[in-house]
């Protein structure tokens, strides 16, 4: 028998990084509910007591920036100017005009930009993930919840969570060592954190994929000990940081480009939104039990450069019937994808945080 270990990590939607990605996706829903066809690059910064925006926007929407930015924040549940970083930090908005040299390739049905980009399903779980990235969003999101239904009172936004899986003959049988950091109140004691976090927080979530939870020695609570003021006043935030969080928790390869903010003729977002739809179909008809999906475009060019696909040795028919499966399965050119997933809609906030594959009502999550 083999036995390895795989960590993964996620991070709440009250994490520095988290609030940049949600107020850069919150603005194109906003573009792109007015104006479907909206063009939209847009990365939020966050700090001490600062709210900033850039990039590039074509659009005949009109959008509040300003009013968008503030309430996101106030959404995720900073609202005490205590904290160091609220709805009330300062705005500063610096995004302007998409540039021509960019829109004269887009408007021919091109690719935003250069890059490639991959897409995984695996046989672990319910939604074809891998286990240890679908345990740590689950864990962030069962943190989020119990901060924002006030079930934990002392629980503060942020958070994260990191997970170490056990397999055994590649086959994932049980949660090794698990990391939560989660802030709290000052007058909470670091023992009833601790204690609240493994019975609320861990325990729930393990039971439901039918796991046991670790030994106490193998279980982490605020590695520092305590953690009381969340969120950018201690540790600064940029949209799109998160990218191994937001695709497959470092089980498979991730392509060079972030996702949230950017339009769908940006094919770092939609080439890999395809990509995860060819690989979990192929997954869900036993074609495969494990399957990566390769594309890769350059800017201003309607079709992929590299359309690749990789099952290492799972697969149960051969290479020529995958490769027809996929073409039946979707056009892979810019407008093929933003057609068949039907992407301009305002879909993006949800995928702001705990991942944007797995969740199964998205598009590119769907099943033939």
């Amino acid at each position: 028998m083999s036995t390895r270990l795989f960590t993964s990590e996620s991070v709440c939607s009250g994490h520095p990084d988290k609030i940049c990605d949600r107020i850069s996706d919150a603005l194109l829903d906003a573009a792109i509910a007015q104006d479907p066809y909206s063009r939209t690059g847009i990365e939020a910064v966050v700090g001490a007591n600062q709210i900033s925006l850039f990039g590039e926007i074509k659009s005949r929407a009109t959008v509040d920036f300003e009013t968008i930015a503030r309430d996101t924040v106030r959404t995720l549940g900073y609202d005490e100017p205590a904290w160091g970083f609220s709805d009330q930090s300062n705005f500063h908005n610096f995004v302007h005009q998409q540039s021509p040299e960019i829109a004269v390739g887009v408007d021919q049905d091109g690719a935003g930009d250069q890059g490639m980009m991959f897409g995984f399903a695996v046989d672990e779980t319910e939604a074809l993930m891998p286990l240890p990235i679908s345990l740590a969003h689950a864990l962030t999101r069962r943190i989020d919840q119990q901060q924002e239904e006030h079930k934990l009172a002392w629980l503060r936004p942020d958070g994260k969570a990191q997970v170490t899986v056990r397999y055994e003959d590649d086959k994932p049988v049980a949660v090794e060592k698990l990391v939560l950091a989660v802030a709290h109140h000052e007058e909470t004691e670091p023992d009833e954190v601790r204690a609240d976090a493994i019975k609320h927080i861990v325990a729930p979530v393990l039971e439901s994929f039918g796991l046991a939870v670790p030994k106490k020695n193998n279980i982490i609570i605020n590695g520092t000990g305590v953690w009381h003021i969340p969120g950018p006043d201690s540790d600064a935030g940029l949209t799109g940081r998160k990218i191994v969080v937001d695709t497959y928790g470092g089980y498979a390869r991730v392509g060079g480009g972030a996702f949230s903010g950017k339009d769908p003729s940006k094919v770092d977002r939609s080439g890999a939104y395809a990509a995860r739809y060819i690989a979990k179909n192929i997954v869900s008809q036993k074609l495969a039990s494990r399957c990566e999906v390769g594309l890769a475009y350059v800017i201003g060019q309607p079709k992929p450069l590299m359309q690749t696909i990789e099952t290492f040795g799972t697969e149960t028919v051969s290479q020529s019937k995958l490769d027809t499966f996929a073409a039946k399965l979707i056009d892979t050119s810019v407008k093929g994808i933003v057609e068949t997933l039907d992407l301009r809609r305002p879909i993006y906030q949800p995928t702001s945080a705990y991942g944007h594959f797995g969740k199964l009502d998205l598009p590119w999550e769907q099943l033939v």
